[in-house]
Formats: structure tokens, sequence, C-alpha cells
């Protein structure tokens, strides 16, 4: 099918010539339950006015049918004006209004309107998702984020439902007619996009609460609070938890922007199979419900979950109350609610490490992304849907999240807020630029940010700053910051201005390596000399970017790279432990170093490592070290020293701790590749084998029946039985995972025409089965190389852009060797990915830049495997 792409001169045109005002939107899903019905009426009522009496525009509908279009009261021939996904209206007037009435489908793939059936008790639940422009798959609009208007619901539905939308309820009527119908009437929201509104229906657990504050003229701000998630996902939803972070963080944030909480009320739903962490609708707010935690979760889980809660309610202005004029400036709103996500938990919790996990998790993100071929600025060129859609990535969230931290270190935390204040008051319901961001942040830090902006947001790629060291009477010599930035886009040196501060670290009497020294500088250009560093006793640890307030990579000198590698667990500070852990890896993946002596650090220093969330995040960067980035001659070895190592752990953790678990999941997910320890893994699923503290839940379970499944030890019948006493959603995805795990030429077939061919599984499953596809030795999967490339342009013609991605990025062959005396770039599938690139020039930009940022993928790890 088509993607429906609209291109961004056309939304110009189109928002040149009309203003939206108003949406009357009536929803009929009262046959939701019955899988034959494949879709339901919508109708929408849409007011506007155009600037040019007499011209001509176009409405946004994705629909199976349209039964009727009136314009201005004149029923138009639907024939004539529908023409795919849209609905051309002629000969406007002034004032208009037009109303669409057809079938809108139900989706499977989290795109429009996703109807979920509970395998726990049957239940059917609906719930939309919309970004960046899928409102269109379930009623008729204009279809850009700079068209807004007022929303006004109306959804029947099944009496027994809940159902919500943006819009505080007004009304709930059950039918005379159909007593087993309502009809959900909502108030009129706030103008906003059409992207963020949302409903929600079905028979969802609802819990209540209510938050309330003094504004500074004495009037008082009523905000009821509501919380959703599946009746069967009922006893593991802490609600009280949830309802206690939402209150802090609206406390929080209505004090910092100070400007009241704009949307009435402040509703959050944990849904199934969601496409996104979560999203920021007005008043209704969607998550995945993976966070509503059936299983054991480790303490940094909830605080990721804390950051997601504080990410989607700094939307609600950031975002929401103003919002970009075109997906160019995505980053105005996902930029900095990815920074205010990790200040609101800093600020407004009790975790005292966001900043940490930011820096070991969120920007590694970032360095990834910044790092490929198709990386781009921070303020990006956007020509159309599909572009917006593969934008959502590292560099518009952590990077630019990133990048506002150095902004906030380089005018002050108080200007950076006053700006921001200025900015909603000037800008409320309205959309903005980069120009109008900066202008205010201007104004407040009597700064002018046009050169800052243009190195720091106009630019792409990554610096890299490293340290040069003399000596003198036994001390430091001349110290020097050397700052290497090539943008990879156009080719040309970028150098940076950075702020930020260089520690010295040296060890206590106690042998702790503790912060002794610390110089803030403004590094710019290619060199920058530190002097107030000369002559000082030379440290044992010389951390370029301590507390880290830039966005750099950082290379170690050799001094402290020695240091780091014998006493990397003498570090108290966490952020410079987790900075020393960054380097080393960055180290690892660039080739700069062996992979192997990565994963030797992690065995060293994993045991001691006390944040839970650097623990999690270095065990998951040791295994891809060690089934990508190692060579395929030494792989098996480093494999099982580093399984033997975790195995270790997890018997000498403290019994029922996080560390604990973090070590289980890791000798799991290790186990799919190496049968050493698998029978004392299985023992763990029969009882046998008992680790004192272990929770053996659901999800730990489903991790240990994918390897023994990877490893042709997992019967059909025991993981039916498994799926018997699991049935839950994730029980059904990690049942396919494991079933696709197997390592049987048949069962990889079967699996691979489920995803490729087939059009019956759900977005979740979808992903589920291809990650037990691509858990195989190679050589069962070599077959598999030419019908990947030979599938990509009919994958993408016929699937929607959420499915068509999934497949054509899980199902790149990336798991490769790199031969004997061969280079990277002459390795089969290098060149079978070139060869169908240059084949495919005219292919969908979007679909080209996914082959691109694998086969960079498969290099990096290719390249890699050389480094000896």
């Amino acid at each position: 099918m088509s993607h429906e792409n609209l291109q961004r001169k056309e939304a110009a045109q189109r928002s040149a010539l009309i203003t939206t005002h108003s949406y009357d939107v009536s929803l009929d899903v009262r046959e939701a339950a019955d899988p034959d019905v494949a879709g339901y009426t919508s109708r929408s009522v849409i007011n506007f006015s155009a600037a040019e009496p007499g011209q001509s525009t176009f409405l946004d509908f994705i629909a199976a049918e349209v039964h009727s279009v009136f314009l201005n009261g004149k029923g138009l021939p639907v024939a004539d004006v529908v023409e795919g996904s849209r609905i051309r209206l002629d000969n406007l007037q002034a004032e208009n209004q037009v109303t669409v009435t057809g079938i809108a489908l139900y989706s499977r793939s989290g795109e429009g309107m996703h109807r979920f059936v509970d395998p726990a008790d049957g239940q059917c639940y609906l719930y939309t998702q919309y970004e960046p422009a899928d409102a269109r798959r379930v009623f008729a609009n204009f279809e850009q984020p700079d068209l807004k208007a007022e929303f006004t619901f109306h959804v029947m539905a099944p009496s027994g439902w809940e159902v919500a939308s943006n819009g505080i309820e007004a009304a709930r009527t059950r039918l005379t007619s159909d007593p087993d119908t309502s009809r959900w009437d909502f108030a009129p929201t706030r103008p906003m996009s059409t992207y963020i509104t949302t409903v929600l229906a079905g028979p969802y657990f609802k819990a209540q609460d209510h938050w309330s504050a003094t504004l500074d003229d004495g009037t008082s701000l009523e905000v009821p609070l509501a919380l959703y998630c599946r009746a069967s996902m009922a006893e593991s939803f802490d609600a009280a938890e949830l309802f206690r972070l939402t209150k802090s963080g609206l406390d929080f944030f209505n004090r910092l922007f100070d400007y009241p909480y704009p949307w009435g009320k402040y509703d959050q739903a944990f849904v199934p199979e969601y496409n996104l962490g979560a999203m920021e609708n007005p008043g209704l707010v969607t998550f995945t419900e993976s966070y509503v935690f059936t299983s054991r979760a480790t303490d940094a889980q909830y605080q990721g979950r804390a950051n997601t809660l504080m990410h989607e309610m700094a939307h609600m202005w950031f975002g929401d109350l103003v919002t970009m004029q075109w997906w160019d400036d995505l980053w105005l709103k996902e930029s900095f609610a990815d920074y205010m996500g990790t200040l609101g938990v800093d600020q407004a919790t009790h975790w005292d490490t966001a900043w940490v996990n930011f820096a070991n998790k969120r920007k590694a993100w970032a360095y990834v992304q910044d790092q490929l071929p198709t990386t781009h600025p921070v303020v990006a060129d956007i020509p159309d849907l599909e572009a917006a859609k593969q934008n959502f990535d590292g560099i518009t969230y952590a990077k630019g999240a990133s990048v506002l931290k150095q902004l906030v270190a380089y005018v002050g935390f108080d200007a950076f807020t006053a700006g921001s204040r200025q900015y909603f008051r000037d800008h409320a319901y309205g959309n903005t630029t980069l120009a109008d961001l900066l202008k205010a942040l201007s104004a407040a830090s009597g700064r002018d940010l046009a050169g800052w902006a243009a190195h720091w947001l106009q630019t792409s790629g990554i610096s890299t700053l490293s340290v040069e060291t003399g000596t003198h009477d036994g001390g430091l010599g001349a110290v020097t910051i050397v700052q290497d930035a090539l943008d990879p886009v156009t080719g040309r040196e970028v150098l940076r201005p950075h702020r930020l501060r260089v520690g010295s670290y040296n060890f206590d009497a106690a042998g702790a390596l503790v912060r002794t020294g610390s110089v803030e500088t403004d590094v710019a250009g290619a060199r920058t000399e530190v002097p107030e560093l000369t002559g000082q006793q030379r440290p044992a640890l010389l951390l370029v970017n301590d507390d880290d307030l830039t966005y750099a990579k950082v290379r170690l000198d050799p001094v402290s790279e020695a240091t780091v590698l014998a006493s990397l667990d003498r570090i108290s500070d966490p952020m410079a432990r987790a900075l020393c852990w960054t380097a080393l890896w960055n180290s690892a993946r660039d080739g700069e170093s062996p992979a192997a002596r990565y994963v030797d650090a992690v065995k060293a220093f994993g045991p001691s490592e006390t944040g839970i969330g650097v623990l999690l995040n270095i065990l998951d960067n040791a295994q891809a070290a060690v089934e990508r980035y190692t060579p395929a001659a030494v792989r098996d070895a480093v494999r099982r020293d580093f399984l033997a190592a975790a195995d270790s752990q997890l018997g000498l953790a403290a019994p029922g701790s996080d560390q604990q678990l973090a070590w289980a999941r890791t000798v799991a997910a290790v186990s799919r590749h190496d049968l050493t320890v698998l029978p004392r893994v299985r023992g763990l699923l029969d009882g046998t084998v008992e680790v004192h503290g272990l929770a053996v839940d659901a999800e730990l379970r489903w991790n240990i029946w994918h390897a023994l499944a990877a490893n042709g030890q997992a019967a059909v019948d025991e993981l039916d039985a498994e799926l018997a006493r699991d049935t839950t959603a994730s029980g059904r995805a990690g049942h396919a995972t494991a079933l696709a795990a197997r390592p049987d030429p048949e069962v990889k077939a079967a699996a691979w025409k489920a995803a490729v061919e087939g059009t019956g599984l759900s977005n979740q499953l979808l992903s589920a089965t291809i990650a037990g596809f691509t858990t195989a030795p190679a050589p069962l999967l070599e077959q598999y190389v030419e019908p990947y490339f030979a599938s990509l342009r009919g994958v993408w013609e016929n699937r929607s852009i959420e499915i068509a991605t999934r497949i054509v990025r899980g199902l790149y062959p990336l798991a490769q060797d790199l031969p004997a005396g061969t280079v990277p770039e002459q390795h089969p599938v290098v060149l079978r990915t070139d060869a169908w690139l240059e084949a495919n020039a005219d292919a969908p930009r979007a679909l080209r830049r996914i082959i691109v940022e694998q086969r960079s993928h498969l290099l990096r790890a290719l390249t890699a495997q050389s480094r000896t």
C-alpha cells in the first residue's frame, strides 16, 4: 500500500490557504469486539476558512470506504473527489464546513485505531496512536501540525467499557434503542494538532485521583487524574506510585514553566502492543504497557519509567501548547522533553542518578546515531512524512537534549528558564520554528545565540576530545585539549564551542580514586590549552568533560586509560565512573581497542558497579562486544569466559538484589549461543536449581526458554505448556520468539514466511518472530540473504511504514563474520548491500536510509573484528 507521503511543500501551500477552527468527530466502535468486523463508522465535521475563496485544497483520510462528502451543505460526488487517501475540495468559500463520513479500519500495526484482544481473558481493547500522521486513519482531517483546531469527540461503544479522549467527559448516554451501547460526549479541547488527538476505549481498569495548585494570583488550578490499564493487569498496576510521580511532576513543571497546566485533566493509559515508549496526547497520555511491571523490575526500570512519565509531561508545554510548524523542527519538542524528563527525575523524585543514566544510556544512543552516514543536524531537513517517521531517532531526542544541557552550561539555568517561559507566553497554542526559540533565549540570556545554533543545531556529527600532556619539573607540562570534528554529511570540519570541566582524580589514603581538582574551561578550535593545569602534579586520571556538561566522545590519555583499566572500580563518583565506562565502550566500538578488552573490564569491574542502570548497560554492551565485535576465531573463548563470570556473579550477588537479576538475565541471554551452563539454566525453570533470592518469574522464564529453544532443547509442547501458564500478551510474544528461535530449517522457513509474506502478525508478534528467527547460527540464515534483498521493494510498497520498517531493519543480515585475510568493505553482505543501493537509487528515501544504516552497523562490526 502507499504510505500516503505528504510533502512539506504541499503542507506549506495548504497552510497558506486555509485556517482550521474546529472539528466535531464521531466514532462508532460498538462492534469492535467482533473480529469479523474490520472497521467502524467515522464522521468528521470540520470548520475552516480560506484566504482565497474559489481555490482548492484537500483533506486526508485513509479509509476502507468514503460514504459521503458534504462541502458547505452540498453533497460532492465521492467517485470524483476521493483520490486514494485524499479528498479534493474545490471552490472554497471564505468560511467553510466540510462533513465526511466513511468506514475507517481497525489496525494491528499500532498505527491509527489499534485493536487488541487480550489473550488472558478474550476482552477487546482499543487505543489510537497517530504520530506523525495517522489520525487520518481514524477520521478525515487536515493532517499537518500547523493546522491546529479545537476538537470535540463523540464515541459510541459498549456500555460496560471505559472511554476517554483528550477532553473531559461531558456526558454519557445509554441508547434507549440499544441499552448495550452508550454514547460518550467529550468537551471541546483547546487548539491542538491532529497528531496528538486520541481516543481510548475498552474494559480498561481505571484508577482516579486529583491534583491541585494555588497560582500566583491566588486562584486554584484543579486537575483530575486518571490511570488506565487492561483489566487482566490490574493486580500489577502500581497506581499509587504513578499518581505520586504524576503529582510531583505537575508541581515541578508548573513552577518551572510559570504557565499553568493548560489541558484540563491529566489521564495516563498503559496500552498493549504500543510502538513507542509513550505519546504526549494532551489530557490523555498513552504509554507502553511494558511499564506495568508484571515481573520483577530493577530500580533502573522504575527510574526509566519515571523519566518517560516526566518526558511526556514536559510535552504538555513543549510540543502540545507550543508545537513545531513542520517536522524539520521536531527537536523543538523532543529534545526539550528529553532534557526536561531527566531534569524532572533529578529535581522532583528521590532518584539521584538521573544524569548518570542519561550520560550512560541516552547519550550513548545519540553517539551511535551520530556516527552513521545518515546522521543529520538536530534541526533536520524533513521533506515528507516518511522522512519524519525515520527522524524519531537518537539525534532528535538524546543529542538534542545533550546540546540543551550544554546550552544551559553556556547561558545559565536561570536565563534558560526565563527564555522558555517567554516562549510559552508568546506562542501559546501556536506553532514555531528555531528562530522563535532563539529569539526568546537570546533575549533572556543577553547573548546572540545564532552562532551557537549554527555550530550545535545545524551541523552533523560528533566531536572527539582528547588530551595531550607534557611534563615539566616532574609535573604536568602544557595540557592541551584536542578537538577532532568532521561533519559526515558535508565532509567539512566543524569545531564546536564546548563549555566543560577537566577533572583530576587521585587515590586517597583508603585507595579510592577521588576528584582532587577541577578546571572549567571553554574549548574552541582544534587545540585549546588549559593553563590552570600546567605545573600541577600528574593525576592518576585526567577526565575531560567531567560532570558530562558537553556532547562529545572522549578519548582517555594513555596514563588515564591505564588507571581506568586497573582501577575503574575505585572511582567513587558515579558520574565519573559512568563516563569512563563510556570512553572504554566508544574505544571498542570504534575499533581503537579490541572488543575483548571491554569484556575483560566488565568481568573485572561489573561485579562492583553499584549503579544498576550502568550495570545493565555495560552487560548489554559486553554481549554486543562478544557477538558482533569480537573476531570469530576467538569469540567462543571470549563468550565462554564472560558466561562463566556472569554465572559466578549470579551466585555471588546479594539475594533478591537488582544486581542478581541483571546477572541472571545476562546468563540467559548469553546462553543462547553457548551450551556451557544450559543444564543449570534449565534447572531454574523446573526448580531443580535454586539461586537464593532470585525470582524466576515470567520474564526470566521466557528468556530462559529463548536460550533453550535456540540450542534445540525446547520442544513445542514444552513451549505451549509455558504459554498455558502465562496467558498474557508478553507471554504470547515470548512464545513466538522461542518457537522461531529453534535451529531447524523448516522452523526458519515458516518464520520467514509469516514475517515477510504473511499479514497475520500484529506489530508485537512480528518483532517477536523476527527476534527468534535471527537467533541462529550463521549457516542457517545464509540462504535468506538473497530473498531479503529481493523482498525489500515489495515489503515497502505493500505494508504500512511501521510494519515495513520492522521487517526491513530486523531481517537485515547483520550477524556476519570477517573471513581471515579480507577487508570489511569486501565482505559479501557489504557488497550485496552496495549492489542493491546502486540498483535501487530510485527507492523511497526512508527505505534507503534503513539499508544504509544497517550497512554502516555491519561495517563497524567487521572493522572492530579486524582489530587484534
